[in-house]
């Protein structure tokens, strides 16, 4: 089911960015400038048939968002991160032994180098 919801979800996004592109650009980015335009709407056009298919895709694909986190959802209600977790092979498991300080050697540990007087 989730994966028939998937694939259903990609296509539509496929669809919305193919629609959108598709549409005429209206000028003036993110609904500024514009001038006249229609009626009783203020200054949008009338919706044409392409706006009308951008919505219907729109709301499907918010249709299917909202079904596959929903399913998601109820496909980990009842398990945990922690439940996968392998409790018995970690015991058997070793720490590697990194000797007796993760410090850097101190200056009273470096090696007495002569010097070249």
């Amino acid at each position: 089911m989730e994966n028939v919801v998937l694939v259903i979800h990609l296509i539509l996004a496929l669809s919305l960015i193919g629609t959108v592109l598709l549409q005429r650009s209206e000028g003036g980015g993110l609904g500024m400038g514009g001038g006249g335009g229609g009626g009783a709407t203020g200054g949008r056009p009338a919706p044409t048939a392409m706006s009308k298919v951008t919505w219907i895709l729109a709301i499907a694909f918010i249709c299917t968002s909202i079904a596959l986190t929903l399913i998601s959802a109820s496909n980990s209600a009842n398990s945990s991160v922690v439940d996968r977790i392998d409790i018995e092979g970690a015991e058997d498991a070793t720490t590697p032994d990194l000797g007796e300080s993760l410090l850097p050697p101190s200056s009273s540990d470096a090696p007495l180098v002569p010097s070249a007087d």
